[in-house]
């Protein structure tokens, strides 16, 4: 595995798991560019990691309007970009029926549509390029759902759709896809969700404050990148029983499900 001298542009990397793949990444000698709402913090990230061979470039995935002109600023910084991380996103803990339209439309514009306007910004650079690799952060999630998730597992799932065909489109043009689907992750998502009515969950769930740390999931993610993988699974037991259950006993897990509760 080696990222030494790559060009890697991170979305939501100022906390969370965007943080610890620019970490990751910077330790493995990448040149990474650094992309979140919050340039204050990338700045501070970027000190904190010594400021060489790092950009930050504020961005947000809800102003698709300004995401054209940010991948030319991405692509011109190093003149391309190997590795594009489309990691940002917010999840979710209400109810499909308490839950409101500007709320639904929110979470699937951070979480979708955002990650599509730049990936399609960028795409055209990526294609001249000998070989480009488009990794995208999705979920167990995206995979099979829980309570109070409808909005997010709705958003996730889409990611699947849309890469999975953008993977066979681009093949020619050797531009690899990877869709990453974490289980619970200690990180300040499940603080960060979005209730209802759009305000912030805050609270952190039991299943998080136990589960590996971002540092970890980062280790173990970086060289299934490097091996280009379409699909990567880095779960818990539980999480992982239930993406075995989902593909062979639907049945089962959809019972299971019904009397359970996830924070």
């Amino acid at each position: 595995m080696s990222f030494k001298n790559k060009v890697v542009w991170i979305t939501g990397a100022s906390s969370g798991l965007g943080e610890a793949l620019a970490r990751a990444f910077h330790n493995q000698g990448a040149n990474i560019i650094i992309s979140a709402r919050r340039e204050q913090v990338l700045q501070e990230l970027k000190e904190d990691m010594g400021g060489k061979n790092i950009h930050v470039l504020a961005l947000d995935l809800t102003a698709p309007e300004t995401h054209e002109e940010l991948a030319k600023k991405a692509h011109s910084i190093y003149g391309r970009v190997d590795i594009l991380i489309n990691n940002g996103g917010v999840s979710q803990r209400s109810s499909a029926f308490e839950t409101s339209m500007q709320t639904v439309r929110k979470i699937m514009e951070i979480n979708f549509f955002g990650h599509i306007s730049i990936t399609k910004a960028l795409l055209p650079y990526l294609i001249e390029q000998d070989e480009s690799h488009i990794v995208v952060m999705s979920s167990v999630m995206g995979k099979y759902t829980i309570k109070t998730r409808s909005s997010y597992s709705a958003s996730k799932f889409a990611l699947h759709g849309y890469f999975d065909s953008l993977r066979l489109e681009q093949f020619e043009n050797n531009v690899s896809v990877t869709l990453v689907c974490p289980g619970f992750v200690n990180t300040n998502i499940s603080k960060n969700a979005m209730m209802g009515d759009g305000s912030a969950f805050n609270q952190s769930g039991e299943n998080h404050e136990k589960a590996m740390t971002a540092d970890e999931f980062a280790d173990v993610l970086l060289p299934k990148i490097a091996k280009k993988k379409r699909e990567v699974y880095i779960a818990g037991r539980k999480e992982s029983s239930g993406l075995f259950m989902s593909r062979f006993f639907p049945g089962f897990l959809y019972r299971f499900l019904l009397k359970s509760d996830v924070t």
